[in-house]
């Protein structure tokens, strides 16, 4: 067949602009859509190389090269896969979108489905080239046919393109990209190797590139990188996670994390599976070490990186895992997940969300793992001996502690945003108590030492551990010896709003509501508060009105022992530590007064009855039941004022 200009189908003029100017955010990816094409024939010529071996003709080992012409302007992409005849070069070059894969995969039937699971499916990768290419010229000849049954198709991707014959003594494809002036930065060893590392590293065949070295120039002239002759391959030709776990070992492991995430640490722990079923995927995430310095950063993308078939799609897939995972990293590579035209923007699906919910599930079971070798019991047992620890157990001993430290406030976003597994998470959560400094204790852990008769978990929140542990609304705890979790993240206060119970056991903030310690608190306690509740009823009425617009309401406390007053909020109110979170974030906090606790006992509220600095004194309870908790007087100069006129 002679030389002749064909047509695009009707509608291909405007896809080619959309495909060159909307289609890809990133130009550099061209090079991923052209390599994994040739992977894709490479792939089509080995599956059919299993019927008729004669198709490997004298190149069974298959490759692709990339090379590059300065003078010339032109990159090349070249594989010795299943090639192109001249009808094929004008059916599928010729029509956007149809790159013969999914044709090729309709013939197939029974088994040889399965044997095919490897070959991509996607058509319009080709046309990415006109992204950096003013010109694409393509030399082909399909395995089995003669040298003189070469193709050549040339367009400069507007209305036409031209088909001729040629004589093509090698089997496979050639695609040349004529570059466009804005493109220069890709005529250059180090960019296209740095391209190919970075998206095409995992291709399971070698990609070749020429060996350079620096020649000096001569006659004033500057020295070059020239090409040797050689070629080398540029990546390891296996994608890690295609392979079985048992031939991989830690360090492997290892370095991949680190590829993947730039980190210069180990991460802490991994998981490598392949998910069967309705939708099958194979995943390989990682718990790094150390949070990165943008972990807060909530507008920032992050996620795993997501390959379809071993082609890499994005680096942040955030569909694929929660926002409050967004520590986690590594790989997701779906067989059938659904995307649309430009392979970028996932569509929300079964799939998507198949995959999503089995991703959380199994970091959540990573870092059960963790938690529960945290520590190891060495009590020798009632024989006198001790168990023999696991080596792999043992490795991950303190693990937990250390993810908790750098991630364990982000894992509480997830109470307020995966209501799947709030009580899986709930598990998960630590925090230091009255009996512990050290952010260690665990709601199971505090449940198992709950005194009997005691029917919730108490815990207080607070700016920081020092204001929790000497807060007065404690007191009665510390005196009864029961157990108060210490919050002190700013994520607590939002975060518990979601987590009412833990394993049937409701959780109460002691500076919440009136404090009913139940079977814990004896008769004569009960009866002594109501006496005294009604002999101060005229004095409460008096401190009610001096302090109606502070608080709320006034009443006898029984949480107080050494304090004269604090302050709490009505059960389901907002608290006044959370209140002054929002407004020192900006946001509107709801208008609301915090009510007001004395100590009956206390000399210094026996002392309000019949002074004459009444009002005073009144004003100065109330601010210092306000510092104590870490809050500010509305006006400190005015606080100094009454308290110095007392002093002197």
């Amino acid at each position: 067949m002679s030389k002749q200009t064909l047509s695009f189908q009707a509608e291909v003029a405007q896809l080619l602009h959309l495909v060159t100017h909307s289609l890809y955010s990133n130009p550099e990816i061209f090079l991923r859509e052209l390599i994994s094409n040739a992977s894709d024939a490479c792939d089509k010529l080995r599956f059919e190389g299993l019927n008729n071996a004669a198709l490997f003709e004298d190149a069974p080992n298959l490759e692709v090269r990339v090379a590059f012409d300065k003078a010339a302007r032109t990159i090349t992409i070249t594989d010795n896969g299943i090639g192109l005849s001249q009808q094929e070069a004008i059916d599928n070059l010729g029509t956007i979108a149809k790159s013969g894969t999914k044709e090729f995969m309709g013939k197939l039937s029974g088994d040889q489905k399965a044997d095919a699971q490897l070959i991509g499916q996607f058509g319009v990768g080709f046309y990415s080239g006109f992204i950096v290419a003013d010109k694409i010229t393509v030399e082909s000849r399909r395995a089995g046919l003669s040298a003189e049954e070469g193709v050549r198709w040339v367009s400069g991707g507007t209305g036409d393109f031209e088909v001729d014959t040629i004589t093509r003594a090698q089997r496979g494809t050639s695609i040349t990209l004529h570059l466009r002036d804005d493109a220069e930065e890709y005529l250059n060893a180090w960019k296209l190797k740095s391209v190919i590392s970075k998206y095409s590293d995992h291709i399971s065949l070698p990609i070749l590139m020429e060996k350079e070295e620096w020649k000096e120039g001569e006659n004033d002239q500057p020295g070059a990188m020239v090409p040797t002759g050689e070629w080398e391959a540029i990546n390891k030709a296996s994608a890690l996670w295609t392979r079985p776990k048992k031939d991989i070992t830690a360090e492997q492991y290892n370095d991949f994390y680190k590829a993947i995430s730039h980190d210069f640490e180990d991460p802490l722990t991994w998981a490598h599976n392949r998910v069967e079923g309705n939708t099958e995927y194979t995943q390989l995430l990682y718990i790094p070490a150390k949070a990165p310095f943008d972990l807060w950063n909530r507008d920032k993308k992050a996620g795993v990186k997501l390959y379809v078939k071993r082609v890499f799609i994005m680096d942040d897939a955030e569909a694929l895992m929660p926002t409050y995972l967004r520590f986690v990293k590594g790989v997701i590579d779906s067989a059938d997940l659904p995307l649309n035209v430009s392979r970028e923007l996932l569509q929300e699906s079964r799939d998507v969300r198949a995959i999503r919910e089995g991703s959380t599930k199994r970091v959540l079971s990573m870092l059960e793992d963790l938690a529960k070798h945290d520590k190891h019991d060495t009590t020798p047992n009632a024989d006198g001996v001790t168990d023999v620890v696991d080596p792999d157990d043992k490795a991950k001993e303190g693990k937990y502690t250390r993810f908790y430290a750098e991630f364990g406030a982000v894992l509480k976003e997830g109470l307020g945003e995966d209501f799947a597994n709030t009580q899986r998470l709930a598990k998960l959560l630590r925090y230091a108590s009255t009996q512990s400094d050290t952010v260690s204790v665990s709601l199971a852990d505090y449940k198992a030492r709950m005194k009997e008769g005691q029917d919730a978990i108490y815990y207080i929140t607070a700016d920081n551990l020092a204001a929790a542990k000497n807060s007065p609304q404690l007191e009665v705890f510390k005196k009864k010896g029961i157990e108060v979790l210490l919050m002190t993240d700013r994520v607590d206060e939002w975060s518990l709003n979601y987590l009412q119970e833990f394993d049937g056991t409701p959780l109460q903030s002691v500076a919440k509501g009136a404090v009913d310690l139940g079977k814990l608190q004896d008769e004569a306690e009960k009866k002594a508060a109501e006496e005294a509740a009604e002999a101060f009823k005229p004095l409460l009425a008096k401190l009610k009105e001096a302090l109606k617009d502070k608080a709320e309401d006034v009443r006898v406390t029984t949480r107080l022992v050494d304090s004269p007053a604090c302050l709490v909020v009505q059960d389901g109110g907002m608290s006044t530590q959370l209140a002054r979170m929002l407004k020192q974030a900006g946001q509107a906090a709801p208008e609301s007064k915090p009510v007001l606790e004395v100590n009956a006992e206390h000399a210094l509220v026996k002392k309000l009855d019949g002074s004459v600095h009444f009002n005073d004194l009144a004003h100065i309870l109330f601010d210092q039941a306000l510092l104590a908790e870490g809050g500010l007087p509305e006006d400190p100069a005015a606080y100094v004022k009454r308290v110095n006129a007392l002093l002197a």
